[in-house]
């Protein structure tokens, strides 16, 4: 509810309180009061619960002021935004395999960020080769040299609550700061249809995507959708193309397509070299990469994600804090 509106609704309550309390008091069977008594024990009641109530609102930030609190937030369906003080994310220059879209993505952040136009992104492709934390280093690594007033603001989103985004860009829409809205391993199964949600910010609502609003999605899915779902649109349609249609759609929607596919080995090496230098890690260059060969065939894959396990395994072996240089 708008802040106004709370207002509006506290005073109208706390009448309503004072006057009961008044009425209540004057039907006392233990001393009646005289009218003029009465009157003044309400209005005096109703006076001490306005002021109760407008202190209470006047709690309630301002939602320039909450956005200026942190550069990141999670939002909440119920319509709050909470602010994270630490992003958990690695620095960009860590990000090994991923050049071609580190630099697309990164000069699309950019043009964003300086009001120029820009696309959706959806990040998809194998797991743990550094989607979501390549979202994460770009808006970290865009915000360094920038004043407060012209940061990103990143707004993390869960899955299960895009059925909430009309609200939140509504939200959004009058705010002075730009932002980044960030979902993480989006997909939809079965007969979900919080997909017509996102659809219709993305492109095709009367309102559409705020202009100071820019939408980034992580998934394994290229649409997003699991296969046995478009095979069951297929199978039961009247029209089985224009049923896939519709929910392939959704992905087309994003301007932006960035696929990221298994590393190889020199790459899944090259990212563990790159973790041990920068937090100073030492290990003779045959033994690290044996261990490191080692590590991934026992995990199956090689990927980002398994490489930075290795390191914490290692770093832990031998007593080094991943702090940073």
């Amino acid at each position: 509810m708008p802040k106004k509106a709370n207002k509006t609704a506290s005073r109208t309550a706390s009448k309503a309180v004072a006057k009961t309390a008044a009425k209540a008091a004057t039907k006392s069977p233990a001393k009646p009061l005289d009218g003029a008594t009465a009157e003044r024990i309400a209005t005096a009641l109703e006076s001490i619960a306005l002021l109760l109530a407008t202190a209470s609102a006047d709690m309630e930030p301002e939602p320039a002021e909450e956005l200026s609190a942190a550069d990141a937030f999670v939002w909440h369906p119920d319509g709050r935004l909470t602010p994270v003080p630490r992003v958990s994310r690695v620095e960009i220059g860590l990000l090994k395999g991923v050049d071609r879209m580190r630099d697309i993505l990164m000069e699309n952040t950019e043009r964003f960020a300086n009001g120029l136009p820009a696309n959706n992104a959806l990040l998809w492709g194998a797991r743990g080769m550094g989607k979501s934390s390549l979202v994460k280093a770009a808006h970290a690594s865009l915000n360094v040299d920038r004043k407060p007033a012209d940061r990103l603001k990143l707004i993390e989103i869960h899955r299960e609550d895009i059925e909430s985004l009309p609200g939140l860009m509504e939200l959004l829409r009058s705010s002075a700061f730009r932002f980044i809205v960030f979902c993480d391993d989006l997909s939809f199964d079965g007969n979900d249809a919080s997909y017509k949600s996102l659809k219709a910010v993305l492109e095709g609502g009367i309102e559409g995507r705020p202009d100071n609003v820019i939408l980034y999605a992580t998934s394994n899915r290229r649409h997003l959708l699991a296969r046995e779902m478009i095979e069951n649109e297929r199978s039961t349609a009247i029209n089985p193309g224009e049923a896939v249609e519709e929910k392939v759609s959704l992905s087309d929607r994003f301007g932006l397509w960035l696929g990221f596919h298994r590393c190889s080995q020199d790459e899944y090496l090259a990212m563990v070299t790159g973790y041990c230098d920068h937090y100073g890690i030492k290990l003779a260059a045959d033994e690290l990469e044996r261990e490191a060969l080692e590590w991934s065939t026992t995990r199956g894959s090689r990927s980002g994600r398994v490489a930075w396990q290795f390191v914490q395994e290692l770093a832990g072996r031998l007593g080094v804090r991943l702090s940073g240089k």
